[in-house]
Order: C-alpha cells, then structure tokens, then sequence
C-alpha cells in the first residue's frame, strides 16, 4: 500500500474501535466535557453556596442558558453535531428549574437569532479584516459585526423575576461574552465590564433570591468587581468556553458531581485601567510599544509598588468544595536542579484536587527581576477525604537566569545573578510560602552566551522593577541575512519517487530532482484537497510528492458545514491552561489529531501560545496564560498529544501577536529581554521539549521587520539557538516580500506562492537555488514524519 494514500484518496478509513469513526465520538465527547469540568475556576463561594444541594430550586438567567457559547470565532470555531447549553445540562440533575424563565429565553433568543449576519456579511467582514486596511471606522465595523454573531443580552420583565424568585431558591445567572480573530475587545459595557442591564439583573436577584450565583462564559476575563465583594452575591464561577458539553460540564459543577480543580492563568486586576499596557494598546494602530518590559501580568502586580493592592483574583488562584493542607515544603539542589516537594491532604469531606504551584525569587542585581516567577508545578490525583500525596517538581537552576541585552553585567547572554534565590511554594502566587532554603551564587554567572538579535530600535524606554522606567539606545533599523550553500547532491541518472526517500536515495539527492520552477512552486500553497479548507503543503505529481491537506485549530478540527462531518469542539486554550494538568492537555492534543488524522488531513493549525500581554486581544481565548511557562508547558503536552497520531501540529503564531486590530501592519516594539523571557519564552519550551514539526510566523512586524521576513528570528533564534528541526510556514494570506521569506528560513507561504516574484528574485541574485532547496528540503522532512 502506497505510505501517502491517506493523502491521495478519499473517503477516510475510520480509526475508532469497531470500524467506528473517532470524529465527534462519544469517547472524544466525554474527554471534551471531563476537560472542561478541569478547568472551571470556583472565585467566589461563601456559606458554602455551591454545590447546590439534591432538589434545589433553581432559576436560569442569561440568555447563554440556551444560547452557550462555546468557543470564540474565527480559525478557532468548529462546526459540531450540537451544542449543549446551561439549561439542557441541568436536564438530567436533581434540581427543580423554573420553567418560564427558560420558555422566555428560548423565544429570546428564536427571535433575535433572525439578526445573526449572515455567512456571507461575516466573509465580507473577513475580506476586509485580511485586507490590511484597518483605521478605526473600519474596526468599529468589525468589532459590531462580530458581536453581532450571537444575540444580545436579554432584558427579564420585572414581573418575570419577582415569580421566579417566588417559586425558586437560587438565582444562576449567566454572564457571557464573545470575542473573535481580527478584532479586540473592548473596555466597555457588556464586554470587559458589565452592562447596564447585566447591574441592574444582579441587583434585582439579589434583593429577591436567597442565593445568586454567578456563571462567567468567556474566552478571556472580564471585569468582577461588580460581584466579588458584593454580599447579595453568593458564588462566582469561571467557566470560560468549554467547547461543546460546556453546559453539562457548568452543571457538573454547579451541583457539586464534579469538584472544581481549576486555577487561574490571568491575573484579575480591579479594573482594566490597572494593566500598564492599557493606553498603547488602544491608542495606537501601526506599532505596540511594549514599555512594561518583562513586568506582564503578575510579573508587573507582584513587582511594581502599589501593583498588589489592583489585584482582585491573583494568578493561580481557584476554590475548591474541600479544602487541602499543604505541608512539609522542602526544596533542594540536586545536579544543576532545584528540587521542591510538598504534602497535599485532603482536609475537607468530598474528594478533590489541588495544584501546588514553586516560584522563585531572583536577586534584583544590576538587571532588575520579578518579584516572583513560576518555575514548577503540579496537579494531585483525586483526593479522598483524609487522603496524602506527596508531590515532587524539579527545574533547571539555570533557568533562573536573566538575559542582559545591553550589557550591564555581559552583553546577549543570560546572566545567574550573584545573591540568594528564595524559594516560594503554595496554591497561587499570593500564598505560596517561602521555604527555609537558598540558593546562593557567590559570582555572576554566564550560563548561555548568545548574539544580538531582532533588537529595537524604536523603543524608547522600559520599566524597571521599582516601576520608573529607564531609557534605551535607538538607531536606524539593519537586519541580518545568512547564506546557505549548495548541497552538492548529485541528480540520480533516473527519477526516483519520493516514497523510495531514504530506502535507495537521500533526501538532498531527491530534492536535486526538482526543477527551478518546480522548485519555486513548491514553496507556496496549494488548493485544498478532501474536505480541507485551509489548502495544501507542497504536491508535485511528477515526482509522487502528495500535497499534505491542512486544517484550522485550536478548538477542534474545523470544516465546512457542506462537507457534512461535524467534529468534537473543544474547550477554549484558557480553559485547558486553567486545568495545570498537562497529561489530560495531551489527551486532548491525541483526541484532536486523530481526527484530523481520520479525515486525511496532515497538519493542524494548532495550538495557539502567544502571551496574555493585555486582557482585551481579541484571541486570547486561543492562547494560554499571561505567563510564558504555562503555556510553553501547555504547548508541549498538546503537541506530544497531536503528534503521537501522525499528524504535524503548527505552532502560532510567532510571535509577538497580542492585538488583532491591523495585525498585519502592527510593529510590535520590544527589548531584546522581553522578546526573550517572556514572548519567545513559551515557544522555547515547546520546541525544546515536545519537537513540533511546523510553526507558524505571526502577521506582525518585531522591532520593525515581518517575522515571516526576519532571519534572526526564524533563524538566528529559532533553529541555530533553539535547535529546531522542522518547517515554518507563513499566517494564511500575508502579503510579505516572498523573496526575503525564502531567505529568512520561512519555509513555505499560504494560502499560495508566488513564484513570479521568486523567478525575479533568483535571476537578479536575491535568492540561490541552495536557498530554495533548503526550504524544500525541510517541507518534505516534514511529510516523511506523517508515515
């Protein structure tokens, strides 16, 4: 059997259990909705508010009780078999719900569905959201259409109300947002903060109901100050976008079959005005200067004076129905590693679990450091009542260590300050602990001596620790370019097929085959083949090279309606961050690459990294955390997941893609140390630790060049720093300089080529053939991993 066919043929060979499809499977279902019940984040639960008990009476308010939102819009949107929402997960609990609540929702939102655009207006929307055009009108545009994807906020006669509260104990209201790609949220009503009408509904529930818990469906955080110190105001549960079975996993929780375990990944500040990068984020369309420097999210609220108190919920914060007792913290150096352990216990009455969390303390030397930083952790198994586990979490000592990108101590080399690092353990960065140990260095130490690369040259000034800010050199912008050489490969006298790589020839020897514009071709996207949508990787008949079909991520695999195969829509990155449990992230990551797997498809567009640098991107809800290790971890169990099915992943978007508004022209202005520790930082760990077969370049420019352009990133950094071995492939539809991508070690550009530009280029002496082999080469290393 031809080792490609999967790639060549259709329809899909099921690879379920009894011949079955694994696609939108009960099994993938049922992970879907455990995974989701993972990462709930329980804020608020006083007098032991939640769990409900056995026959409470309940009333559903919010019009996600029957319109949930599952996920955010865009490349991360999947098309399921159904939706499950609040009040369908409450159908089979023992719990009594006030029906004409429901009955009042369910013709809402039958009514306002009529105004829900049209597939057309919203790829229209697309065309000018890809079209690098955005000023502010046209935003306002974008960012009305794609709320208007969902129908608004409902407003509940007063006459509704008082009978609900008549006939029920409990008030469950929804608060729930959308945000989509190419558009940012906004720090308004009705999205960061609360509107009008979502007050005015609190307020009346809780001067009527004896309880009011609170349910928030969205993608990223929202403003809470409304309802955490609000006495009439019993519970707060995050619950972010939980995919397909998000309802039934609310419900879950709510009546206390599932034990919330989640934690946050975001730091929730008292106000949006409390995020240092609020006012370039929206005053500024071409360039983000990203002034706060490493000092991003609880890096910032934990270091800089007055940061704490603008804190509502810390990073790593989450309640729990039982309670635990962590004791017996110890941490050691053990052969270049930090050691921390630590006893759990369960102290409570129900089983649960608990996540214990190390951060270190680095002295602040010439170079200035966070307060604290995350540098292990690790989730417990299910406790019963009375239940021990001890937990033991390394790290590397060097990985403390601080890049000095002007040379204050050694210039482009991470640095080991001398003084004593102080060790923290707990359940979130408020807590933790300090333990009796230090690690003490007695000199500074260089522990990796590296080169200057992507520097800035627009950037005025940074914070430092004390939260003054120091100036930086500016200049006029030069980058560098690399050479590659020949191979020396010798042409087979006889065309030799690509399936016959390795086994009668190598894989230089076979690229010699190719002709120059065969060669020019291939580095561009091909149409889409089988139910793709997102096009193709390479294809070149003559030689039995297939094209390799790819697919949007990172929710779930997404096709079009009209191909008639829904798929498992899983919970929103937030969410599976938020569960610090990196095996079930990669159960997650197995789950979805075997259906993109099954249906003849080679290359996920997933998961998606880049940092929670401000509240409002518009595509958070796709990334992980605001802290660089989460999500590199996060990345890399997904990955190992995705790839044990033979099925590349395409790590995005790198990097430095925290706006959307004009994310094709916005020049994202950075030191040297932040793009290292804290925006690359979680790319690193992927690459190191889970080997992805393709990453993606982000739309933006970094310090005034395309990262698609930019051969110190993709690979100055990437593949001579990092080791990495795969392809990179462009964002769907840049409109970069193909010429200088070739040159840069960006590998192939979609959704097409343009080998015009290539053919000018190789004849007037931009680009060599060497330079088109290599790229070539790497994109078929790559296929040869899918067999």
């Amino acid at each position: 059997m031809d080792k490609f066919a999967r790639f060549k043929f259709q329809p899909c060979i099921p690879l379920g259990e009894d011949g079955r499809c694994v696609t939108a499977s009960a099994k993938h279902i049922s992970l879907s909705r455990k995974a989701a019940t993972e990462g709930m984040v329980l804020l608020k639960n006083e007098n032991g508010a939640l769990p409900l008990k056995k026959g409470e009476k309940i009333a559903l308010f919010g019009k996600a009780t029957i319109e949930y939102i599952k996920g955010g819009g865009g490349s991360g949107d999947v098309h399921t078999p159904y939706i499950r929402n609040i009040y369908e997960g409450f159908c089979d609990k023992d719990v009594e719900i006030y029906m004409p609540l429901i009955d009042f929702y369910k013709e809402y939102v039958k009514r306002e569905s009529v105004n829900i655009p049209t597939q057309a207006q919203i790829n229209a929307t697309w065309d000018i959201v890809n079209a690098m055009e955005f000023c502010t009108k046209r935003d306002d545009m974008t960012y009305d259409t794609f709320a208007s994807m969902h129908v608004p906020e409902a407003k509940v006669p007063d006459e509704l109300i008082e009978d609900a509260a008549k006939n029920a104990d409990t008030a469950i209201i929804t608060i729930s947002r959308f945000s989509a790609e190419g558009v940012d949220r906004r720090p308004q009503g009705g999205d960061y903060y609360l509107s009008d009408l979502e007050k005015d509904l609190i307020d009346k529930a809780g001067k009527l109901f004896k309880k009011v818990v609170i349910v928030i469906n969205s993608g990223a955080t929202i403003d809470c100050e409304y309802f955490a110190e609000n006495e009439d105001t019993d519970a707060v549960l995050f619950t972010w976008q939980g995919g397909m079975e998000g309802g039934s996993a609310i419900a879950d929780i709510l009546t206390g079959d599932v034990n919330p375990s989640g934690k946050l990944v975001d730091t929730i500040a008292k106000s949006y005005d409390a995020f240092p990068c609020k006012d370039d984020f929206w005053e500024c369309f071409d360039h983000l200067d990203y002034t706060d420097d490493i000092y991003v999210g609880y890096r910032y609220f934990e270091t800089i004076p007055g940061g704490k108190e603008k804190v509502r919920y810390p990073f790593g914060f989450g309640l729990s129905y039982t309670s635990f007792a962590v004791t017996n913290k110890v941490c050691l150096e053990n052969e270049g590693k930090i050691l921390a352990i630590a006893e759990v216990k369960n102290t409570g009455s129900v089983a649960g679990r608990e996540v214990v969390q190390v951060y270190y303390s680095a002295p602040q030397g010439k170079l200035g450091k966070p307060a604290r930083e995350l540098c292990a952790y690790k989730k417990t198994k299910l406790l019963q009542p009375g239940e021990k586990e001890t937990l033991v979490m390394s790290f590397d000592i060097n990985s403390m260590a601080s890049f000095d990108d002007l040379g204050k101590i050694q210039k482009s080399a991470y640095v080991l300050e001398k003084g004593a690092y102080k060790f923290y353990i707990g359940t979130d960065v408020r807590n933790a602990e300090k333990v009796d140990f230090e690690y003490v260095i007695n000199e500074d130490t260089i522990t990796e001596q590296l080169t200057s690369l992507c520097k800035p040259f627009k950037l005025e000034k940074r914070m430092l620790a004390d939260g003054t800010f120091e100036n930086l050199p500016t200049g006029e912008e030069s980058y560098l370019y690399g050479e590659n050489k020949p191979t020396g490969a010798v042409k087979p006298e006889k065309e030799v097929m690509f399936d016959k790589v390795s086994e009668e020839i190598s894989i230089d020897e076979f690229v010699s085959q190719f002709t120059l514009e065969e060669l020019m071709d291939f580095v561009g996207g091909h149409a889409p083949t089988g139910v793709a949508n997102t096009g193709c990787f390479g294809g070149l008949k003559r030689l039995g090279v297939p094209p390799v079909p790819t697919a949007d991520g990172p929710a779930g695999l997404r096709l079009e309606p009209e191909t008639g195969i829904p798929t498992t829509a899983w919970p929103c990155a937030t969410l599976l961050a938020c569960t610090w449990d990196e095996e079930l992230i990669s159960q997650v990551g197995a789950g979805g690459g075997a259906e993109i797997r099954e249906n003849n498809l080679g290359v996920w567009l997933a998961p998606a990294l880049n940092i929670h640098r401000d509240p409002l991107c518009g595509r958070n809800f796709e990334y992980y955390s605001e802290d660089p290790f989460v999500a590199g971890k996060c990345a890399a169990a997904a990955t190992r997941g995705v790839q044990s099915q033979k099925v590349a992943v395409s790590i995005k978007h790198f990097a430095c893609n925290n706006k959307e508004a004009n994310r094709m022209g916005c020049d994202s202005r950075l030191s040297e140390r932040a793009l290292r520790e804290i925006y690359l930082k979680g790319f690193e760990i992927a690459v190191k630790e889970s080997d992805p077969w393709t990453i993606m370049s982000s739309y933006n420019l970094i310090n005034g060049q395309h990262t698609s352009e930019s051969w110190e990133l993709l690979t100055g950094i990437l593949r001579n720093e990092w080791g990495f071995k795969g392809m990179v492939v462009t964002d769907w539809g840049v409109k970069n300089d193909p010429v200088k991508e070739v040159k840069a070690g960006n590998d192939m550009k979609m959704h097409c080529g343009y080998p015009e530009d290539l053919k000018a280029g190789f004849e007037d002496g931009r680009i060599t053939r060497a330079d088109l082999e290599l790229c070539v080469k790497r994109i078929l290393q790559m296929f040869l991993k899918l067999v």
